[in-house]
């Protein structure tokens, strides 16, 4: 919920300076009345409302309902005595920020209600002051009926994004633990072993170089291997530390989309065994990001990744059923896609946005088969 002390509520619809009037405006219907008796009450009622407002923000539990209906009974009194009924946009604004299913539900109906029927009995009594300002009494029951609905709605969406956000660093967390892990293993695995043969072989040939020298030699031999064998299987591992594998990052992307409440298909084969491990690290940051576009700016309820591989050419495509974005917008800072097309052209790819009952990305990038791991050659 919003913090009491943001007077000035933003976004409304409504400028700030609009919501100094209405501040100031029931002073105003106040003193328009020539007995000093009404004066005191109006002015009681301004000091009670906004005193409630204040607490119904710092409320919990039922104490909520509680200020929100003594709020209630105050605009209708002023819209009654003073012909003043725009306490009823506070108590828009008021419900649309209530984060509880049940108590926006509860409110909203009874708010909705007694606002109109408030409205009605000005009409049907015709009060000239109340008839003087028809105009913008329609435009207040408009903000009445969208004003809670626009707002709650908005707050779910920041609270959903907040929560994306918080499992997309989890996730993101969780694959730099599992790597630390995979990177431990395989160094206690291979490294580890290595190592410890090559400190066996060394004592062993230590102890056989006065009493058989020929056997001490086969041994340093054994470890030289050992220690070539050690050194690509480092370097292998270093190689696949500094990418992503596409199949990897379809992993992460269905964590992503699972999280977002947003259906996920694949069609083809993740595998790519003709893709160099640079273009194949540079796809996956590109879909990686397509994907967040999916979900942070469609609006779509399913998104399909389909991969394609000939001999010369690998096409990936990202399909939404979203809104699509604006042509003007394509290439703004905050899509992201200025900075994709960047790293495809890195690898000689290409990127076209296909809009058409949705988004549709498509990669293309060449095939290169991956150059096999040559020997280390002996100093």
């Amino acid at each position: 919920m919003q913090k009491w002390h943001h007077i000035f509520h933003k976004s409304t619809g409504l400028s700030p300076y609009v919501w100094v009037v209405f501040y100031i405006l029931p002073f105003y219907f106040i003193f328009r009345s020539s007995s000093a008796n009404r004066w005191v009450y109006g002015i009681l009622m301004i000091m009670v409302f906004f005193a409630c407002y204040v607490l119904s923000f710092k409320a919990r539990g039922w104490v909520v309902y509680f200020w929100t209906s003594v709020q209630m009974v105050v605009s209708i009194t002023m819209t009654l005595l003073f012909g003043y009924m725009y306490f009823a946009l506070f108590l828009a604004f008021f419900i649309g920020n209530i984060q509880k299913r049940t108590a926006f539900f509860t409110l909203y109906p009874i708010h909705l209600l007694t606002t109109i029927v408030a409205i009605n009995y000005e009409l049907i009594m015709r009060n000239p002051v109340f008839l003087s300002q028809l105009p913008f009494v329609l435009v207040s029951i408009i903000a009445v009926v969208l004003l809670p609905v626009t707002t709650y709605n908005r707050n779910r969406h920041d609270k959903l994004e907040e929560q994306l956000e918080d499992a997309h660093k989890r996730i993101s967390e969780l694959g730099i633990m599992e790597e630390r892990q995979r990177i431990s293993r395989d160094l206690h695995d291979t490294l580890g072993q290595r190592l410890s043969l090559i400190g066996l072989k060394s004592d062993l040939a230590g102890k056989l170089i006065t009493k058989n020298p020929a056997q001490a030699l086969i041994e340093i031999n054994d470890v030289r291997v050992t220690a070539r064998s050690a050194l690509k299987e480092v370097r292998e591992m270093i190689t696949q530390m500094r990418g992503i594998r596409v199949e990897d990052e379809l992993v992460r992307i269905r964590q992503l989309l699972q999280a977002a409440e947003i259906g996920y298909m694949l069609e083809g084969d993740p595998v790519l065994t003709q893709t160099s491990l640079i273009t194949e690290n540079v796809l996956s940051m590109c879909m990686k990001e397509a994907v967040t576009n999916v979900v942070k700016h469609s609006g779509a309820s399913l998104c399909r990744i389909q991969i394609e591989s000939s001999r010369t050419d690998l096409i990936i495509r990202v399909k939404d059923n979203g809104g699509g974005i604006e042509r003007t917008k394509l290439y703004h800072k905050g899509h992201g896609l200025q900075g994709m097309r960047e790293r495809l052209e890195f690898v000689n790819g290409s990127m076209e946005v296909i809009q058409d009952q949705g988004t549709t990305l498509v990669i293309k990038v060449p095939n290169a088969s991956q150059q096999p791991d040559m020997e280390v050659n002996a100093q």
